[in-house]
């Protein structure tokens, strides 16, 4: 019987934005494009749900087995997610050729699985049909029985420990501690622990400024009697180089010379993989590339100084978007937009947007309606900074107002670094509104500024890190001669609570000042109201906040409180317990003469590639006038 043990060094050798709280889907389309298929998280509601893979000629039917020689139900669950045979049954192999290339390969796969766990001395044996791997390949005939049974026994071996380590380098110093690198004498001789050290030392003299670093030697040494490994590791850091010439290739509607200056390469400087790394981001973070590379050159000249070639891949220039959202406070809302990228070859942006609110909730005339024509032009003053302005039209028709706006605004975007950005410009702001105070209009002119930090781990589903941001604006009305500043600042943070992040908590803490004469003075669009979605879940839409005459005004300050804990229960579902609190105030700081309001609820996560779809119901635990007794909300991201 044919068996495989191989020697351990043959083996070590792997929404720009979502539309708020919306259920986005994204075509990007040209004239020539046409649409064959529709599919959302893998349900295709255009089509059948079978899948349609290409047809396999001559397609062989299997039945795999895998058997252990001990009782370890653990390793026997971890071999068999590594397997081939077992993970593709329902995908057979083109006749008895595929299926014994698939048998050869798994084998491959199964013992490299046992080195990367320490077992050097494990055997991994194959049958089809009873007939031995190694016989089957030489006679390449199988008994005409189908499906082919086909049994896998795993001998896992003992459990080697490292023994001696020796760590050395040519060409650059590299500590020789095998600690350093996360190789300790007596630990478990994992397989994947001896390449996460190589790769580690590759990473650090590449940061060194040595781009061709490599592992020129690597020696290991199973001793059977002992079952130690021992591991000689030799690094060879090769030339030290400097970045030289960049050129860019790929374009053809960017400018080139636009696409240098955006990279921020310094030639002549001592190569770096972060330079690269924040390069590739930038030229990324423009949006009009679909794929970005830079290619490291050879190394010449007294210098050593080495090209960078920046290949690029446009993306398609038109962007067509629509969204929708629901809750049943709030009722059905839709987005859409369109979207011109690199409209003159030097990634700037034009975007066209609109959107309907409270469908089913209101009268035609009453609906929330907005429209927006917007331009972005990035690179106005270096790499850092952009240049943004838009014109936008709004109905907003919650039961505290009704407002009617039409605002212009310019900003100026700096990047400080990739976690802080920053920006400050000028608002036009015109109001025509309705409210308990009776009919008001309102001509502002601010100077608003705000100021982002984000280093969450993931923008849609976040297991760790603080988004934090501030917001400030003086401002002036011209036709009732009030003065007034308006300020607000948010901060939520993240934190797993085990390694396999399953289980997040979450928190959210909001709070704004405005500094006017009064709250009538405050155009009632502009005013803290809290209640709805994305504020207090389970009340009503801006239905919290002090009152006249028992109608909703609004106030000059706001609080809001947030906490979650998530819970993934398995790779697509996850389940939220919340808890939202909060209450708008009219003085300019909360005096807490009304306590906060509190609702709480549990939701349902669906994961998908995008972003996990949210289905959160609320309960009001002191409701007031307006009040539902309960609240859904559906969406696609976490709630904050």
């Amino acid at each position: 019987m044919a068996s495989a043990g191989l020697p351990a060094s043959g083996v070590l050798c792997a929404a720009r934005r979502v539309l708020q709280a919306g259920l986005i889907f994204t075509a990007l389309t040209t004239a020539s494009q046409s649409a064959h298929s529709f599919e959302l998280f893998g349900w295709k509601p255009f089509g059948s749900s079978e899948e349609n893979p290409e047809a396999v000629p001559d397609p062989i039917s299997y039945k795999p087995e895998i058997t252990l020689s001990s009782d370890n139900e653990h390793l026997s669950t971890e071999l068999s997610s590594t397997s081939i045979l077992m993970q593709k049954q329902k995908q057979p192999p083109s006749g008895e050729a595929g299926l014994l290339a698939r048998a050869l390969s798994d084998r491959e796969r199964l013992v490299a699985k046992l080195y990367s766990i320490g077992r050097y001395g494990g055997t991994v044996d194959i049958l089809l049909a009873g007939i031995p791997l190694e016989t089957a390949l030489e006679q390449s005939d199988l008994p005409s029985a189908r499906p082919v049974n086909v049994t896998i026994m795993v001998n896992p071996g003992p459990v080697f420990t490292f023994g001696d380590i020796s760590i050395s380098s040519r060409g650059a110093d590299l500590s020789s501690d095998p600690a350093f690198w996360d190789l300790s004498p007596g630990e478990v001789a994992a397989s994947d622990e001896i390449l996460a050290a190589e790769g580690r030392m590759v990473t650090v003299l590449r940061g060194r400024g040595y781009p061709k670093a490599k592992i020129a030697e690597r020696r290991i040494t199973a001793d059977h009697s002992t079952n130690r490994l021992a591991v000689t590791l030799v690094a060879d850091a090769g030339p030290k180089a400097h970045f030289g010439a960049v050129s860019v290739s790929g374009t053809k509607v960017t400018d080139p010379a636009f696409v240098l200056q955006q990279a921020m390469l310094p030639q002549g400087a001592l190569y770096s993989p972060a330079d690269l790394a924040r390069a590739r981001k930038r030229l990324n973070d423009l949006g009009i590339f679909s794929s970005v590379r830079l290619i490291e050159g050879d190394i010449a000249g007294p210098e050593g100084t080495m090209p960078i070639t920046i290949e690029v891949t446009e993306r398609k220039r038109h962007v067509i978007g629509a969204g929708a959202s629901w809750s049943s406070t709030e009722g059905f809302g839709v987005e859409s937009y369109w979207r011109r990228r690199n409209l003159f070859g030097r990634g700037e942006l034009l975007s066209v947007e609109g959107s309907i609110g409270r469908i089913a909730n209101e009268s035609l005339e009453k609906l929330e309606y907005s429209a927006r024509i917007a331009f972005e032009k990035p690179g106005v003053f270096g790499p850092l900074t952009s240049f943004s302005t838009s014109l936008g039209a709004r109905q907003e028709n919650p039961d505290a107002y009704l407002s009617r706006t039409i605002t212009y605004d310019a900003y100026l975007n700096r990047e400080f670094t990739d976690q802080l950005k920053g920006r400050a410009g000028a608002e036009i702001f015109y109001a025509d509104e309705e409210d308990a105070f009776g009919e008001s209009d309102y001509l502002l002119v601010g100077l608003p500024a705000d100021l982002t930090f984000d280093n969450r781990d993931n923008l849609l589903n976040p297991s760790k890190g603080v988004f934090a941001a501030l917001f400030a604006e003086p401002a002036y009305d011209t036709l009732n001669s009030n003065a007034m500043g308006f300020v607000k600042g948010t901060v939520s943070s993240y934190y797993a609570l085990d390694e396999a992040k399953r289980f997040i908590l979450a928190g959210k803490v909001t709070a704004g000042s405005i500094f006017a004469p009064s709250v009538e003075a405050v155009p009632a669009s502009r005013r803290y109201i809290a209640g709805g979605g994305g504020s207090i879940r389970g009340y009503a839409y801006r239905n919290v906040g002090p009152r006249v005459n028992g109608e909703v005004t609004g106030g000059r300050s706001l609080i809001e409180l947030s906490g979650e804990i998530r819970v993934q229960m398995t790779e697509t579902i996850g389940v939220v317990g919340f808890v939202d609190a909060g209450n708008a105030y009219e003085n300019s700081f909360p005096d807490f003469s009304e306590g906060l309001k509190v609702g709480v609820g549990a939701g349902l996560r669906y994961f998908t590639p995008i972003g996990p779809l949210r289905i959160d119901a609320a309960i009001p635990l002191d409701p007031g006038p307006g009040d539902p007794d309960f609240a859904l909300y559906v969406g696609l991201s976490q709630a904050f």
